[in-house]
């Protein structure tokens, strides 16, 4: 390698490394190239694609749109927020001109036409789509093990051996390996939260509550599972980048850091037992460290909470399908039907999902779930942080990191601790679950990292409609506790 090769893998790197409000901002001031970079991202897509993060790449169309973005700074025109900023879109959000196949054969050639609301609202402000991120089948599970020939199954950067998590798992996956700053998920259970965890970044659910004007962010325009659970979720490398995603998805301002001394952090033993010992290696380093930010950890309460969850989630998850996917396919035009999709899934798990939800295993269960035991548990929350006066709850995103890919029975399996193995799904959703079926808000950023290299996420999950406080406290958890180092390959 020559001086000039040397000189151009060293300015490469340099913008791979860069945030996406620094990648903006460089951008804005003529410092960076959004072409230049849009180059530097797609060719480190093409260096990564082993990873399977992406099923569609948008090369053509992304490049001709940072190209316009160079136009408009050089003819002094002003520019929006997000001017030249590549995000990932997770692939089961509708966007023109490309597919959106939820990673499942049946949708592979279906092209919506339109944007869904939540990337309409990120273009107009100046992103660009570099791809469609790949995802657990339909967004029915947390590992990514997807088995649809032309989605495969997704890897983690820090170990390719390993899952990445899901749903949103291409979505971690690409931005953990530097290929996109920031991108988009969506989250019924815990599926930005779960991915970003396991794959050292971050990742927001916002606020659901009973939909309407409860709700931060419009949904529509998003292969479902549950009308009443669903949201988008916006993901980054940093807080900061989700902030700044948040503040176009809903309008908000973006938040500055909350100081952490004097706050108070509920720490309810039902989110931290058991942990496998690595994680909750980092996780008791973590609240000392808190604890000497002068954060006041409260371990008292909620002992019903996974009970009450467990009266809630699956009669949701498996009854809403019945009406919110055919709802999708009519409102888009989609030659499809449920049963359509149903006979063509790939993944053996998703495929045992489709025939609870085809058999309504959970009719019977349904209108109890939703209308008696879902407000139950939203009260049991609502009581928690008043009676406590809490600003937050604090806990390991995911009892395990990142466990080894099977590709023959689909990652179906997880031991926590060395315990017996159980159900993969709702081993890694068992934190995340109980606050998506309250429908409030929590942001999961990266607490550290195990000897073996693997990330350990940590979760703040606050009252609902608290988005902006929860991101000002996730600032100032991040300047505490610093960024992970990049996955290896990507370093």
């Amino acid at each position: 390698m020559n001086k000039a090769d040397d000189q151009a893998s060293i300015a490469a790197q340099a913008q791979l490394a860069l945030s996406a409000s620094d990648a903006v901002a460089a951008i804005a001031n003529g410092s960076l190239g959004a072409a230049d970079y849009m180059r530097t991202l797609l060719a480190q897509a093409r260096a990564q694609a082993g990873l399977n993060s992406l099923i569609t790449v948008n090369a053509d169309a992304a490049l001709a749109a940072a190209m316009r973005v160079d136009a408009a700074r050089a003819a002094g025109q002003p520019l929006p927020p997000l001017a030249g900023l590549p995000i990932v879109v997770k692939d089961n959000i509708d966007t023109h001109g490309m597919p959106t196949t939820a990673g499942t054969p049946a949708l592979r050639d279906w092209y919506p036409s339109a944007n869904a609301p939540g990337v309409q609202r990120l273009l107009d402000a100046g992103a660009i789509v570099l791809g469609k991120a790949n995802l657990h089948e339909l967004a029915f599970g947390a590992t990514s093990t997807n088995f649809s020939s032309f989605a495969g199954h997704v890897k983690n950067p820090y170990d390719s051996a390993r899952i990445p998590g899901g749903s949103s798992g291409g979505t971690a996956a690409a931005i953990a390996a530097r290929i996109a700053p920031a991108g988009l998920g969506t989250d019924t259970g815990g599926s930005t939260r779960v991915p970003a965890a396991l794959c050292g970044i971050v990742g927001l659910r916002p606020s659901v509550g009973d939909g309407g004007a409860e709700r931060c962010y419009d949904s529509s325009g998003t292969v479902p599972i549950s009308h009443t659970r669903d949201t988008l979720g916006p993901m980054a490398r940093t807080v900061a980048d989700v902030a700044l995603l948040d503040s176009v998805l809903s309008g908000r301002s973006v938040p500055s850091p909350e100081p952490l001394a004097g706050l108070r952090f509920g720490v309810p033993a039902a989110f931290w037992q058991p942990l496998d010992a690595d994680v909750a290696a980092v996780m008791a380093q973590a609240r000392e460290t808190l604890s000497q930010a002068g954060v006041v950890l409260v371990e008292l309460g909620m002992q019903d909470v996974m009970e009450a969850n467990g009266k809630v989630s699956f009669p949701l998850a498996l009854h809403e399908p019945r009406q919110a996917i055919p709802a999708y396919l009519a409102a888009g035009g989609a030659p499809l039907t449920l049963d359509d999709i149903a006979a063509q899934v790939a993944s053996p798990d998703v495929q045992h999902a489709f025939g609870a939800i085809l058999g309504d295993a959970f009719g019977a269960a349904y209108p109890d779930a939703l209308l008696v035991q879902r407000p139950r548990l939203q009260a049991l929350y609502r009581d928690y942080f008043a009676r406590h006066r809490l600003d937050a709850i604090f806990f390991p995103t995911t009892p395990v990191c990142a466990v080894a890919i099977d590709g023959v029975h689909g990652s179906s399996t997880i031991a926590v601790d060395g315990g017996a193995a159980g159900d993969a799904f709702t081993t890694l959703i068992r934190n995340t679950d109980p606050a998506s079926n309250a429908g409030i808000p929590g942001l999961s950023l990266p607490a550290g990292i195990t000897a073996e290299g693997l990330p350990v996420g940590m979760e703040i999950d606050g009252p609902l409609g608290s988005d902006s406080r929860l991101l000002a406290i996730g600032l100032s958890l991040e300047a505490l506790f610093g960024p992970l180092p990049a996955p290896p390959a990507c370093a």
